[in-house]
């Protein structure tokens, strides 16, 4: 198998190396997902796959079956005598998740193998800096780079107000301003996209991942629906995620919108960078930042030097995602525990440690 065909989406030297490994079949990329059957990217082309019964009977969470962006081994590479079979998917450089509905705690698989990730959020009703907030968490926990893409600035009244709320959170993300109105900025977006790399855009519906995606095709590819007149909410366009070609080169995934993302990993301390540096100067170690005394956190927030907006938005997510009374080794041993421990799989495991290390 030559997987020339596959080069412009993303195949290189590692991964023909992996997919040696497994004699008799062939590398694909998953393309898109409805219920239990994918849609893969083959040497030949596009073709409709569904997993093993033994892939099925051992998975034990969302995590364990492919998603858009895995790289997957399949049986064949047409289609034509029935659908093909994935047998196994490659180690994952990147993934974004998210808890799955429901009371079980699950874990949902968004997008895999990104190289960036575009948060989208509008500069209408639609603009929230704690939403925000938990997007960088999942972002920086994904591996992949976050990008803040600031959308419909012909209706904002206050930009450079947004633009410096917006810059007190991102951690050191970088931020684009776009208007589809005025149709800038998505050349600003462009230049993130590299041949063979892979971007997913996520955020809010209505916020215009459709219309940048668009515009970044050369073609409608996408439908785009408005907002809804009186509070700026969107009106679910994607309803599932699918991969993209670009014509300049690289691969885009599009997502549904997501009014709310309920974290399932998250990496608090880049995200909370500025507050994590704060705590390094209180006075005790395990300072809860509440009541102790010669606590730098509290200092700061009394002092206007530290928004008490964010300081109950750390608040909030270090006890959603139960990292409370921890410190930063006994946090990260438990954002494995959530991502891999119900799995076993020691060499995803023992990637995951390397690449975080790095």
């Amino acid at each position: 198998m030559s997987g020339i065909g596959l080069k412009k989406y993303g195949l290189n030297e590692r991964l023909t190396e992996e997919a040696a490994e497994y004699e008799g079949m062939f590398i694909a990329r998953v393309s898109g997902q409805h219920h239990n059957l994918y849609k893969v990217i083959t040497e030949k082309g596009e073709i409709q796959a569904v997993v093993t019964g033994r892939f099925r009977h051992e998975a034990e969470d969302g995590a364990d079956f492919p998603a858009v962006g895995d790289w997957v081994m399949t049986d064949r590479t047409e289609g034509g005598k029935g659908d093909a079979v994935i047998h196994g998917i490659l180690p994952r450089r990147s993934l974004f998740v998210r808890q799955a509905a429901g009371t079980a705690g699950g874990v949902q698989v968004i997008a895999a193998n990104v190289d960036t990730v575009f948060i989208c959020m509008a500069l209408n009703a639609d603009f929230n800096l704690r939403r925000l907030e938990r997007y960088l968490a999942a972002a920086w926990e994904s591996r992949a780079k976050p990008v803040v893409v600031l959308t419909k600035a012909d209706l904002c009244a206050d930009l450079v107000e947004k633009l410096e709320e917006t810059e007190s959170v991102s951690g050191g993300a970088e931020i684009v301003i776009c208007s589809s109105v005025e149709e800038n900025g998505w050349q600003t977006v462009r230049k993130y996209i590299a041949e063979g790399e892979t971007v997913a855009f996520i955020g809010s519906s209505g916020v215009g991942k459709s219309t940048l995606i668009n515009r970044l095709a050369g073609r409608d590819v996408l439908a785009v629906n408005e907002t809804r007149a009186g509070d700026d909410k969107g009106r679910h366009t994607t309803t599932s995620r699918q991969m993209i070609l670009l014509p300049d080169g690289g691969t885009v995934i599009d997502t549904p919108g997501m009014r709310e993302l309920h974290l399932y990993a998250a990496d608090l301390g880049k995200t909370f960078e500025d507050i994590e540096q704060l705590a390094a100067n209180c006075r005790f170690r395990d300072c809860t930042h509440t009541k102790e005394p010669g606590c730098a956190v509290r200092t700061a927030a009394e002092k206007g030097e530290l928004s008490e907006d964010r300081l109950a938005g750390y608040f909030k997510l270090r006890r959603e995602m139960t990292y409370d009374g921890l410190n930063s080794r006994q946090a990260e041993q438990e954002k494995i525990k959530r991502m891999f421990g119900s799995k076993g799989e020691m060499k995803q495991l023992k990637k995951y440690v390397k690449n975080k290390r790095k």
